[in-house]
């Protein structure tokens, strides 16, 4: 018998999910006076480098090639009709920022959720009395970017978020006939959610958590849905519950109530633009990227208790690099910080080349005073606490590049080119 769930006490909302299909390679599709849905666009980073990566790939460059996010220059086939670009993030953050104004048309700021530059949730359901159904309001939203923006949307719209979510990547985004537009309700949940495959591609669910899945006899959603709950609570904790409610297409988030992460970290990944064989260019990558992050933590009047350093090597090479972390006492010190990474870094290196560095803060909290040491003066920690105020400060006003160790400008420093980036890539204005 079926192990089905009383939806009667779920709240109902209605929910939509939108995305910009292709947003990057359709801004530069636009951009270039063609229709994003007939253009042989693909948005690389790095471009002459031969491992640069693909950002974005117009739908037909995807259809016709095989060639998406996430594909490398190499991989993309030589004799093929693609117009390859660099990508300008400060276009595509004025675009996103277009876009947003559009949905405040239609929602409060409390019901709308950017979920990312080109995916956004609305919940619309005190709207209609203005702007009519639920399906009205999608068209609606359609029409005004395709109008202004001259880009093609995508909706999914749902009784809450996650069946917003998951009716979008796996109907609306492929579903031209209906205008890329689909619904997904909890009476639907059975042909919809439970056919969703390979259980990789439903919301939240990796590859790693798909082996462990099937480990235990769990070999698709319909199988989650039908589990033993207090066997998925203790072998994966509120994860396990969290997976079987979103089985049965439960979800309670509510995008009116304050978003505050559970966990929160932040990362910086660096693509070195060659491969670095001496260890002391590595270092000087590691401290650099450990004070942009750093200044974040100060901006935001946080600190970090623990620092995790990734390293990737070269594609040429079979071991895949080492990822470790450290627990340090709370601090937003640069100093401090540097400190642990370098603890990391000496431990694990070996004279490997290397093409990829990630430094990671984890543990964040909000800062409440200096931090106190039971190993350092207090005229010391208020010194570094001062200097590193003042860096910022500098920083903020002239720009990152007024304030570099000489380090930075040596042959491995990536500050001077970093600074001209924005999301990791360039901005396509000032650097253009």
């Amino acid at each position: 018998m079926l192990q089905m769930m009383d939806y009667s006490q779920e709240p109902v909302r209605d929910i939509l999910c939108i995305d910009v299909k292709s947003f990057f390679a359709s801004v530069e599709a636009v951009e270039r006076k063609q229709h994003p849905l007939e253009a042989k666009i693909a948005v690389v980073s790095k471009p002459d480098n031969n491992g640069g990566l693909v950002l974005a790939s117009s739908p037909l460059v995807k259809k016709l090639y095989g060639v998406r996010t996430g594909t490398r220059v190499f991989d993309i086939p030589k004799n093929a009709a693609i117009e390859i670009v660099e990508p300008r993030m400060a276009l595509y953050l004025e675009k996103n920022l277009d876009i947003v104004t559009i949905f405040k048309q239609f929602v409060a700021e409390e019901d709308l959720h950017v979920y990312s530059i080109d995916e956004s949730f609305l919940d619309v359901t005190h709207s209609h009395s203005l702007f009519g159904t639920t399906q009205d309001i999608a068209r609606h939203i359609q029409y005004l970017i395709w109008k202004k923006l001259k880009l093609v949307v995508t909706v999914g719209i749902g009784d809450n978020p996650l069946l917003a979510k998951l009716a979008l990547d796996h109907q609306a985004k492929h579903n031209k006939e209906a205008n890329f537009i689909a619904e997904w309700h909890y009476k639907d949940v059975q042909e919809t959610v439970w056919r969703i495959a390979p259980m990789s591609d439903f919301w939240g669910i990796g590859s790693k958590t798909e082996h462990h899945l099937q480990r235990i006899g769990i070999h698709s959603i319909r199988d989650l849905s039908q589990a033993d709950l207090s066997k998925l609570k203790k072998k994966f904790g509120i994860i396990g519950e969290q997976l079987f409610f979103h089985s049965h297409g439960i979800d309670r988030t509510l995008l009116s109530e304050t978003f505050v992460p559970k966990a929160m970290s932040f990362s910086k990944n660096q693509i070195l633009n060659r491969d670095y064989t001496e260890k002391h260019e590595v270092e000087i990558v590691i401290r650099e990227m450990a004070e942009e992050n750093a200044m974040r933590l100060r901006k935001h009047h946080l600190t970090t208790a623990l620092v995790k350093l990734g390293i990737g090597y070269s594609r040429h090479i079979d071991e895949g690099g080492f990822s470790h972390q450290l627990m340090i006492e709370k601090t937003d010190s640069s100093h401090k910080i540097i400190e642990g990474l370098m603890i990391l870094f000496n431990r694990h290196y070996q004279a490997i080349p290397v093409r990829v560095v990630n430094v990671t803060f984890g543990k964040i909290e909000p800062k409440s005073a200096l931090q106190l040491s039971l190993f350092e003066s207090h005229d010391v920690l208020i010194h570094r606490e001062d200097l590193d105020q003042t860096i910022d400060l500098i920083r903020r006003k002239h720009g990152y590049t007024s304030l570099l160790h000489a380090s930075s400008l040596a042959s491995g420093g990536m500050a001077l080119q970093r600074a001209k980036l924005l999301g990791g890539h360039r901005a396509g204005k000032d650097d253009a």
